[in-house]
């Protein structure tokens, strides 16, 4: 059996990761992996790959960045070829991205079967670009495998026949597990002179945040408060760094002392970050999921989100032991 599976985002690496590893348990199937080129660039992509084991992509799509629209077209033209060529017996795309929906459509199109990992999850909020992805994908999917218990009832909710439906865990969670005593051994404190419990991190990229002058306005009043008491560390993605170097955000930024914009981090770095934080601000869902794995306090900046409540009272493994905790 051939399946070919699908990243395209840096959230997209760690949910396919044990996936792949789980492949080689697998003689019976034969798996090609295929990166889209979302996200592009050594720190969003290369650097994922090597840090997590995976191995090297079939093929690149090399997309690139671009409006929604663009780009989930340019994915789809770029795409149909290559199962053309290719034929798997199933497609395999995971969380929420452009790629997911993209490369979902062309699949289903062309009568291969699609396989959804994280499907389910559900915020509310049509106005979020996941949301529609997350939808449009669940819809069309022949196998539906599902991080947690609502994931499950949203899509009972919304019909999908059940025999489709399979409450498998969270990939994501599973890399995270393999690799936090990695991550615990980075020298990231040590390179940024950064104390234990003594720095807030900060991840922005919704568009509801960062592409509204208004919005983003508004955090940077919170930062401001913030970085009085604690330093704050801010890997910032290129979408939100061009925003932020808009004239009058820029002034402001830069009269923060205790505000430290760095580059997007490295997935053993970043998880060393935020598990070595007193606090974590983010509008990621993923990072809402790993922070509470970690027991790090969590503020999710959005007005809803699609991990549930239940997701944020799961184990932690702060200092090797487990205990409930209500980090985000």
């Amino acid at each position: 059996m051939k399946i070919l599976n699908v990243v395209g985002a840096r959230p997209n690496f760690m949910k396919v990761a044990p996936i792949m590893e789980a492949y080689g348990k697998a003689p019976g199937i034969r798996p090609m992996l295929v990166h889209t080129g979302q996200h592009y660039d050594e720190r969003m992509s290369d650097l994922f790959f090597r840090e997590l084991g995976m191995p090297k992509p079939d093929i690149n799509l090399e997309v690139g960045s671009g409006s929604h629209a663009k780009q989930t077209a340019e994915i789809m033209v770029r795409f149909e070829p290559v199962l053309l060529e290719h034929r798997p017996d199933a497609v395999l795309v995971v969380g929420d991205v452009n790629s997911t929906i993209a490369c979902g459509m062309v699949a289903v199109k062309l009568g291969i079967k699609l396989i959804h990992v994280e499907a389910g999850l559900r915020s509310g909020d049509r106005s979020m670009p996941e949301e529609i992805n997350r939808v449009l994908t669940d819809s069309i999917s022949d196998l539906l495998f599902c991080t947690e218990r609502s994931g499950m009832e949203n899509l009972a909710r919304e019909g999908v026949p059940p025999q489709r439906c399979h409450m498998v865990g969270n990939c994501m969670v599973d890399t995270l597990l393999k690799n936090i005593a990695r991550a615990r051994k980075s020298d990231v404190l040590q390179r940024f002179e950064l104390a234990e419990r003594g720095f807030v991190v900060v991840t922005l990229h919704r568009p509801s945040n960062v592409d509204d002058p208004a919005a983003l306005a508004r955090l940077l009043d919170v930062f401001e408060v913030i970085q009085k008491d604690l330093r704050i560390v801010f890997p910032v993605h290129p979408r939100t760094r061009q925003r932020l170097e808009q004239d009058a955000l820029r002034q402001r930024v830069a009269a923060m002392a205790n505000l430290h914009l760095l580059e997007p981090a490295g997935y053993l770095d970043f998880v060393r970050l935020c598990d070595a934080s007193k606090l974590v601000l983010t509008d990621s869902g993923g990072i809402q999921e790993e922070t509470t794995i970690m027991g790090v306090p969590c503020i999710t900046l959005r007005d809803n989100t699609e991990r549930s409540a239940r997701t944020n009272s799961s184990a932690t493994i702060r200092n090797g032991c487990s205990r409930p905790t209500g980090a985000c």
